[in-house]
């Protein structure tokens, strides 16, 4: 159950930044919820792949070379999800970043609800 209350959140969180930022774009709710899923797979299998393949370049960059590996997970579900499509590397960039601060906040009041 909590799985799927995550992933819900992560959909309302694409679709409101969908609508926030203009280079992103999402068909509907069933599209923010299948680009939130795919998001999480992509995430989990194969981000730790590039993770380590870049590891020295993320080094000698201080992990700031992670936000390009963020923004080429998205490019990644932009192309695996037809409704849904990012038009540049900065967009992706700032989806990625934004994201991240919005699943942080709604996530977090979903703990504080829990105590």
């Amino acid at each position: 159950m909590k799985l799927i209350i995550r992933l819900l959140l992560n959909a309302v969180a694409v679709f409101f930044l969908a609508y926030v930022l203009k280079g992103v774009q999402v068909d509907n709710y069933i599209t923010a919820i299948i680009v939130a899923v795919v998001l999480s797979v992509l995430n989990l299998l194969v981000k730790p792949v590039l993770i380590i393949l870049t590891l020295p370049i993320t080094i000698i960059t201080l992990g700031l070379f992670l936000l390009i590996i963020n923004a080429v997970i998205i490019f990644l579900a932009d192309h695996l999800i037809d409704g849904f499509s990012v038009s540049s590397l900065w967009t992706a960039i700032w989806f990625s970043v934004l994201l991240s601060v919005l699943q942080s906040l709604l996530h977090s009041f979903m703990k504080k609800d829990k105590k």
